[in-house]
Order: C-alpha cells, then structure tokens, then sequence
C-alpha cells in the first residue's frame, strides 16, 4: 500500500505574489508577469546565466537515459526548452508541455514547429494543481524553474504523484541558495540587484525579476524538499547541486 498523501497545506513560500498589492491570486498574477515577459524571456535568461543554465538542464536529462522514459509530462513548460532538450536526449514517445501563460506556450510552439517536433511534443494551457491528465499516464514528470511559482507546492506535487505511473520518476531543477558564505554573498549580490537592474536595462520588468529572486530564496531546498516529497509518497529522494549551489536537481521516484 502507497504511503498517505501530504494535505495541500500552504508553506510559506507560497505566500510570495509578484504583486503584493494585487488582489487577484498568485497563479493569476504570475500568468500575467510570463504573459510580459514571453517575447525576451529566453534571450535573457541566456544572458543572465551565460547559458550554464543548458548545462543543467543537459546534465539532468542525460541522468535519465538509462530509464529511456516513453511518455513525459513537462510541468511549467515555458518557452519549451526542457521538451525539446528532452525529446533530443531522452527519444521519447511523447511529450506533453502545459504552462497557465499564453504568451510563453505561443513562443514555445514556435519553437516547436522550427524544430519540426510538433509531432512528438504538445504544448497545451495547464495548472499545474489540476492537471488535465489521467492518473498514472507518464514515465517522467518534470519541471525546471517553474516550481517556485506554484500557488499551493504540495498541491501541485500531488498533482505530479498522480500522474505519474508506479515507478516513474519525477525530475525537478529550481534555484537554490549556495552554502558557502562567500559565494552566498555573491549570488545573492547578483540575484537581488544585478540581474533585476540588467533586466531594466532591456526593457524587462525590474519587479519581475525581484519577485523570482524572492521566490528562490523561500523556497524549500535540498533535505526539507526531499523531506515533502516523503511525505507525499515519493520514494528515492537524491540531489545534487550545480555551479556552488546556486541550482539544484532533484529526482524522486513514484514507488510500484
């Protein structure tokens, strides 16, 4: 017998809205900031991240390889750059994208249909806490940099365990907060003033950015994600960090 499922109680960092003024909800609110900042998103978080960010995803998918997923889900899609790398790497049947911004699935089509992958890969509007999926439809669940924005975390990561069939593997990369004081003091440094400033600069919005560092920095990582994770019914917890700990991958197994 499957171990209870974690209650969809809000953790604090669910509390973290990009606008806190607004009385609409987060997932209406963060819908909008991707809806601003589709057309240059991928242009700046290539410049922000001087493409480490590829390494990563790269690095995550290749982990997979022997697990040779036939159907993926990818939660939070974007702009499509994990399903795409995915369908590259990892050869799979199929791969389904949702997001909740319009904006960011119609540049990731566009991508999609460049690539001439529309074929394997579908982007769809979707809510991560109410997938639109039957239960235990897919091998690989995955979600990168998307799961900070969530409006109710354990909701959406029930959403995920029930998705995914007995065995399959849930792969979550998101920003993390590197333990070394000195680099701590760094990334942070960049995080809250450069970045923000740089996206000014290109006509980005400054409150956005400010808004994601925030959301980074509340989020549960490494043990007390793994510890929620358990206490869904996730089995095979592990971590690893990238580039002094400013990104982690998590990988976690929905057990037989």
């Amino acid at each position: 017998m499957l171990p209870l499922r974690r209650m969809n109680n809000p953790l604090p960092h669910d509390a973290v809205v990009p606008e806190p003024d607004s009385g609409s909800s987060k997932k209406e609110q963060v819908a909008r900031m991707f809806d601003r900042l589709a057309p240059r998103y991928d242009l700046l978080n290539r410049f922000l991240s001087a493409r480490i960010d590829l390494h990563w995803r790269k690095d995550s998918l290749r982990h997979l390889i022997p697990f040779a997923p036939k159907k993926i889900l990818d939660v939070a899609t974007g702009t499509a750059d994990l399903a795409l790398l995915a369908e590259r790497i990892l050869h799979p049947d199929s791969i389904v994208g949702i997001d909740i911004s319009t904006q960011m699935l119609g540049v990731g089509q566009q991508k999609i249909e460049k690539a001439n992958k529309h074929t394997r890969i579908r982007l769809e509007s979707g809510d991560a806490e109410a997938i639109k999926q039957p239960d235990q439809s897919f091998d690989l669940v995955m979600v990168a940099y998307g799961i900070r924005n969530f409006q109710n975390l354990t909701a959406g990561l029930n959403e995920m365990f029930r998705v995914l069939r007995p065995g399959g593997k849930l792969l979550i990369l998101e920003f993390s907060r590197p333990q070394n004081p000195i680099w701590r003091a760094i990334y942070q440094f960049y995080m809250k003033r450069f970045a923000p400033t740089l996206a000014g600069w290109m006509g980005q919005d400054k409150k956005a950015y400010a808004y994601l560092d925030e959301s980074a920095r509340l989020f549960p990582e490494r043990d007390e994600l793994l510890n929620i994770l358990k206490s869904i019914g996730y089995t095979e917890g592990e971590y690893k960090t990238y580039t002094g700990g400013i990104c982690s991958r998590y990988l976690a197994t929905r057990p037989l």
